[in-house]
């Protein structure tokens, strides 16, 4: 069993077929677009590691500097962070928004 040669080719932009007002007419379509934003998802993700693991090193290094020393290194890590994980960011929001009410009659 030989080696592969070169890196699996993944599209970095999103489908051109997919449609956000009707995600399930094109099926394979809406397939790669989920793929597409968990690819972007793990890369931002990943990122927001790297600066963290930054940001510790700074902390240990600078001592009792580090207010000063590592503020623009917290801040990036900081605007990494926002928006990212796997929650609800960019559903619609009829899909995580609070349950209407049911009005009752008198």
């Amino acid at each position: 069993m030989g080696r592969k040669k070169g890196l699996p080719e993944f599209e970095e932009t999103a489908p051109d077929g997919f449609d956000p007002a009707n995600p399930y007419k094109d099926p394979v379509a809406m397939v790669e677009m989920r793929e597409h934003i968990v690819r972007e998802k793990w890369i931002q993700i990943e990122k927001a590691k790297i600066l963290r693991e930054k940001v510790k090193w700074c902390y240990r290094v600078e001592g009792v500097n580090h207010y000063q020393k590592c503020r623009l290194l917290v801040q990036q890590y900081l605007d990494s962070t926002r928006g990212v994980g796997w929650g609800k960011d960019h559903r619609p929001i009829s899909l995580h928004g609070p349950k209407p009410e049911a009005v009752e009659a008198e």
